[in-house]
């Protein structure tokens, strides 16, 4: 389970923490900031297309990055972690918050 933003131990801890914390299904917070360009915020929505989910997107004050925030209703915690995964590989640059 690696990525590059992350380790596998920060996901094995990550999934510790939100069994811990959440009773599950619940709702989850994601954000990802990127580079200002309209190709990587598209892949990122539609990575979460036919879950239900709010997605807001702000830019930055001069314009050059936007974070992306989805709120969305996951199974459990390795689906969130799926999800991590998924747009690390999709999305090039990216960082998960």
């Amino acid at each position: 389970m690696q990525s590059p933003n992350h380790s596998e131990e920060f996901y094995s801890k990550l999934k510790a923490q939100l069994y811990e914390t959440t009773s599950w299904p619940s709702k989850y917070l994601f954000k990802f900031i990127i580079k200002s360009e309209p190709n990587k915020i598209s892949k990122i929505e539609t990575a979460f297309d036919n879950l239900g989910a709010v997605i807001t997107s702000s830019a930055s004050k001069n314009g050059k990055y936007t974070c992306v925030s989805i709120h969305v209703e996951m199974k459990n915690p390795e689906a969130v972690i799926e999800k991590y995964l998924q747009i690390g590989k999709e999305v090039k640059d990216v960082i998960s918050l």
